[in-house]
């Protein structure tokens, strides 16, 4: 699997566990170490290890597992798949760390955390049901 679509196939498995601030960061510039870091944010440390589990989780499915995986605690926990890093933070850590400023030169991709919104469905009348309204219409 290449890695952009490794990285993006991370970032969505985050969203399954409303991840937030989702950000994927093309290092391939600037760094021989990774080719992307994929960043986002939670609201707390449970979130942390269940987006974490999801990506982990979701990527064994595909025979992917990280090489190495890091969680000092439950504020940040790191899963390294060689070419694509993810950084899973709580909210004020990732702020303290803040990634985002230290790769600076590195494009940026900002992923809308929000479900996308269906479009709504316009009820169809049976011919029966149209046939009944025309009449109660001509009727009023």
């Amino acid at each position: 699997m290449r890695s952009s679509t490794l990285a993006k196939r991370i970032a969505a498995l985050t969203l399954t566990k409303k991840a937030q601030d989702l950000v994927i960061m093309d290092l391939r510039a600037l760094s021989a170490v990774t080719d992307f870091f994929v960043i986002c944010s939670a609201e707390s440390d449970v979130q942390v290890k269940a987006i974490a589990d999801a990506v982990d989780e979701g990527l064994e499915r595909y025979g992917a597992k990280p090489w190495h995986r890091e969680t000092g605690s439950l504020q940040w926990i790191l899963l390294d798949y060689v070419d694509v890093v993810l950084h899973v933070f709580h909210k004020q850590t990732r702020q303290f760390y803040s990634l985002e400023k230290l790769w600076g030169d590195a494009k940026i991709q900002r992923i809308d955390d929000h479900a996308p919104s269906r479009p709504r469905r316009t009820a169809r009348l049976t011919h029966r049901a149209r046939k009944a309204l025309s009449a109660r219409v001509a009727t009023s």
